[in-house]
């Protein structure tokens, strides 16, 4: 029914692996937001954040600082996600044995 599925399982086990190496390249891909020059928020393709610069106008008003800190943030961690799932995506994809019925990167 599954033809060689010892072959299957070593496609799969070495898909482990891609993947695996992927998400490590991916802790060296930085990206950088920045909102209206204030605040820079760097966080890796994996969603990790790395670093949080403000500027000092920044630190007179907690509330404004709050708001572009969660705005940068967000739009840093929408923008590692996209990578992150589409580079996953691809090297998975690659590796996974051909199942009839298995589609799961559509």
């Amino acid at each position: 029914m599954f033809g060689d599925l010892s072959g299957m399982m070593k496609q799969l086990q070495e898909t482990q692996k891609k993947v695996a190496e992927k998400r490590k390249q991916l802790d060296t891909v930085l990206i950088d937001e920045v909102l209206k020059g204030k605040v820079k928020v760097t966080v890796t393709a994996n969603r990790e954040i790395k670093s949080i610069q403000v500027d000092d106008s920044m630190l007179q008003d907690a509330e404004e600082l709050e708001d572009y800190l969660i705005l940068t943030l967000n739009k840093a961690l929408k923008r590692a996600n996209e990578i992150n799932e589409r580079e996953i995506g691809t090297a998975a994809k690659n590796g996974l044995p051909d199942i009839p019925g298995l589609d799961v990167f559509k």
